[in-house]
């Protein structure tokens, strides 16, 4: 099974976002060390609950400390930015790792539209010709398909100049948006726990609809979900109440500090019959390592996807790294290095 991980540097109780950000560079390390085939990162702005706002700062600097994992972008929202910015930036990290990044994009904003507004970013009728510009200037920067002449971004160069370029890759939530991942032949990945629906007709559609370019000959098709283990599910369960006490929170319009895990427990029992709560627990994927790694299995036999990517969830750096340990260890090749040391913030 080809497992990945998405992180979204998650605030814990008590943790400040900068070590929320630190964190996630250990998350990083241990990823790589167990076995996973590529580690990417979110970008939300404005949200109390998640300090990843810049993916490819974080990328940056976990190209720095490790050699294999692939790192990524999931995803870097177009419409907050320049297609020209995007690949530049990007260029400098394949630079910085050749072979080793994927660029992930998205057509939403990772906000609202108050905190859209202060991006500057432009609506999401926009991305087509964004990412279009976005395609042709990796292509051009990596020497893959220059700029005709007559093109009015002839002479503007995505520095630095290749000789590769990012893998490219559209997040999406929609079928619709995965037959135009599809017809522009780049890889795929749907977001099952943002779309509250089951990835099998996106992932059939985008397959149904591929056509070869230069990113790629194959179509690729990913799937992200949210998956927490833990020795039992019992405590699991309990782990997990940080993530859907905060959810639920986000959803209802009170938004705060992140609460401790003996606070979540308290806030969920006083809400057992909320219809948004049960929708939170239903996209996600909890229970014992053994309990994680079968529900997995079936998700990727069911939706027919190439590969699972698996949020790094969990109240506390050690819960998230143990969580990943738990899910690799039936899996991935390297998976039996779980207990080699590491795994904890530095002292």
């Amino acid at each position: 099974m080809n497992l990945s991980v998405l992180d979204l540097s998650p605030v814990s109780a008590g943790v400040s976002g900068a070590q929320a950000i630190r964190d996630s560079i250990e998350v990083a390390k241990a990823a790589e060390r167990l076995g996973y085939n590529r580690f990417w990162l979110a970008e939300h702005h404005s949200m109390t609950a998640l300090a990843g706002t810049a993916p490819e700062i974080l990328i940056a600097a976990i190209s720095q400390q490790t050699s294999r994992i692939r790192l990524g972008s999931g995803g870097v929202m177009l419409p907050n930015y320049s297609p020209l910015k995007v690949a530049e930036v990007f260029m400098g990290l394949e630079a910085l790792a050749p072979g080793r990044i994927d660029l992930g994009v998205g057509r939403a904003l990772g906000a609202d539209m108050r905190t859209g507004a202060a991006l500057r970013a432009s609506n999401s009728e926009a991305f087509p010709q964004y990412f279009a510009l976005l395609n042709a200037w990796l292509l051009d920067a990596a020497g893959v398909e220059p700029f005709p002449t007559q093109h009015p971004a002839h002479g503007i160069c995505a520095q630095p100049q290749g000789p590769s370029h990012p893998d490219l890759h559209l997040l999406v939530s929609s079928v619709d948006s995965a037959v135009f991942a599809g017809r522009a032949g780049v890889g795929m990945v749907f977001s099952e726990f943002i779309a509250r629906t089951e990835a099998g007709p996106a992932v059939r559609a985008y397959k149904a609809n591929f056509e070869p370019s230069p990113f790629r000959k194959e179509p690729f098709a990913g799937v992200g979900l949210i998956a927490l283990a833990a020795d039992t599910s019992e405590e699991a369960e309990r782990l997990d109440s940080v993530r859907r006490a905060t959810t639920l929170a986000f959803l209802q319009g009170r938004e705060g500090p992140p609460p401790t895990v003996d606070q979540a427990v308290q806030i969920l029992a006083s809400q057992p019959d909320s219809k948004a709560l049960a929708g939170i627990v239903g996209r996600s994927i909890t229970g014992s390592g053994e309990e994680v790694c079968a529900a997995l299995a079936k998700k990727l036999e069911v939706t027919g996807a190439d590969e699972l990517f698996v949020m790094a969830s969990g109240p506390t750096l050690e819960t998230r790294i143990k969580s990943l340990e738990l899910i690799s260890s039936p899996f991935l090749l390297d998976g039996g290095r779980a207990g080699d040391g590491g795994g904890g913030r530095p002292g």
